[in-house]
């Protein structure tokens, strides 16, 4: 069994208002920042899982995140696969990605979507 390493990253969706983003924003222009616009806040956890191979790392890590770590309804978010701390590297080549792509293992892919 090998562990594997991911970050979820936690957005509001697309339209949702975003207090904190909001806040940061305001308070850009305090800092003689006026260039900076768009400001989004989110959050990132990251997680080890014991599993016999990438993909079953995986499937824990899309369950928790759109059952724990984000609200479906008003969040979307990503996995990124940071590696694996033991057994076999090779192993982590399948670990990124979301459902039904593939993508390389050091990239963020989006896999927030209800439904997902």
């Amino acid at each position: 069994m090998s562990t594997f390493r991911f970050a979820v990253s936690v957005m509001p969706r697309e339209g949702i208002l975003d207090p904190q983003g909001r806040a940061v924003e305001t308070s850009l222009p305090h800092l003689d920042v006026t260039n900076v616009h768009g400001v989004r806040v989110g959050r990132r956890v990251e997680l080890s899982v014991d599993a016999p191979d990438a993909a079953a790392a995986r499937v824990v890590v899309e369950r928790l995140a759109g059952e724990l770590f984000a609200n479906p309804l008003l969040e979307d978010w990503s996995i990124e696969a940071l590696g694996v701390t033991q057994g076999s590297a090779a192993s982590a080549e399948g670990a990124a990605g979301s459902a039904g792509s593939a993508a390389p293992s050091d990239s963020a892919v989006p896999s927030g979507t209800v439904g997902a």
